[in-house]
């Protein structure tokens, strides 16, 4: 059975620092999903810097086949060692899942990954490796839909010592609330956002450390099918829409104009919410088969910035708050980022004058670039992107 990984992570930085001394880099290929979490010893620039090549450089060889022996072999010849601590500048954990589930950890003095599977701590068994004269765990084990893999820097398991806690949170309780966070069946986005907000939280908001979670997700493929925008060509109707209808997955319509489409075709009546929580974003529309129906550009450009600002900045838990909003937009950027991992687009290419308006700005003018847009942003999420257009 084939799988997708669904990574997310998120990084405090230390009170008083501009930048994060610790590095997540993913990377995916055609039959894998990488994820490097690295710590760079100290903080601030120099903990950055170390951080960023240790993963980057993890990642990369990982992903054109080099074995953890020349990957550490690589990382002791061209990093530093500290002159008065004598050890390497970062640690790292490497996980690498294949499609087929095939799963390989790889931790070098970064704490012990956290893998939970129905409810219960997974431990499986793990080889201890010197390479370079670095010990090196590796663990090799076969990933099933629902496992949640989580792993953090040693900020997490310390926070709040001396200050809200006297021996700061520990490994062992930081698996405790995960076994209680992952029975609410959150998504990796959310799992991660919230237990790097307790981190903070224990921190009282001053981190003493830089503080990384990320969370690695099994999950069975999930195809959201986005219908948007009427044929260029209106013979093309019928064709678009069972085309549309036949695919599997959950059904999105975006679009007045391809609503009715979709309903004359099927013979089908559409129906209007009466109900929304922001005036600002049109209500969405019933159509019996469909899972969501929603007015075109102003709501595909509001979930654009939704989905850009979970792109661009470290998600809070307000920010979910804000995305269970039931508001079109709201409900789209829900569906696309914590339900999806393949969105197939069925790209109408007719252009409708109502978006040629020069008062209008520029975003809004066209659906086609939105989509366009729309389809970047998914790709840097990890999501598998199909178009077909007519």
């Amino acid at each position: 059975m084939s799988v997708h990984i669904d990574v997310a992570w998120k990084s405090l930085n230390k009170k008083g620092e501009e930048l994060c001394g610790d590095k997540v880099v993913t990377v995916r290929t055609a039959d894998s999903t990488i994820a490097v979490l690295a710590d760079g010893l100290g903080s601030g620039v120099k903990a950055n810097i170390l951080a960023t090549l240790t993963s980057t450089i993890c990642a990369t060889m990982v992903r054109e086949g080099a074995t953890v022996a020349d990957v550490v072999s690589t990382i002791v010849n061209t990093l530093p060692v500290c002159s008065v601590r004598k050890v390497a500048y970062a640690t790292f954990s490497i996980l690498e899942i294949k499609d087929s589930g095939e799963g390989y950890l790889a931790e070098f003095d970064n704490p012990f990954c956290i893998y939970i599977r129905d409810g219960q701590r997974m431990e499986f068994k793990c080889e201890y490796n010197e390479y370079s004269g670095k010990g090196v765990y590796e663990t090799r084990f076969q990933a099933l839909p629902g496992d949640v893999i989580t792993i953090v820097s040693d900020g997490v398991i310390y926070a709040g010592v001396g200050e809200s806690l006297n021996f700061g949170w520990t490994w062992d309780h930081v698996v405790k609330w995960l076994l209680n966070a992952t029975a609410l069946d959150m998504s990796a986005p959310r799992l991660a956002a919230a237990l790097s907000d307790t981190v903070n939280d224990l921190y009282m908001k001053k981190p003493g450390d830089d503080s990384t979670v990320l969370v690695a997700e099994v999950t069975a493929h999930k195809v959201v099918n986005m219908l948007a925008g009427p044929p260029k060509d209106k013979a093309d109707d019928e064709r678009m829409v069972r085309d549309y209808m036949r695919s599997q997955g959950k059904k999105v319509i975006c679009g007045g104009t391809s609503a009715n489409i979709v309903a004359r075709v099927l013979n089908r009546k559409i129906r209007t919410s009466l109900t929304y929580s922001d005036p600002s974003i049109p209500p969405i529309g019933f159509i019996e088969g469909v899972d969501l129906v929603t007015e075109g550009v102003l709501t595909l450009t509001r979930t654009l910035d939704i989905l850009q600002e979970y792109c661009e900045k470290d998600a809070d838990s307000y920010y979910f708050h804000r995305i269970d909003e039931q508001n079109g937009a709201s409900m789209l950027a829900r569906l696309l980022l914590e339900d999806c991992t393949h969105l197939k687009l069925f790209i109408g290419t007719a252009i409708n004058p109502a978006h040629q308006n020069p008062n209008l700005p520029a975003d809004l003018s066209i659906k086609l670039k939105l989509i366009d847009r729309l389809a970047e942003l998914m790709e840097k999420l990890g999501k598998r992107v199909d178009k077909t257009f007519y």
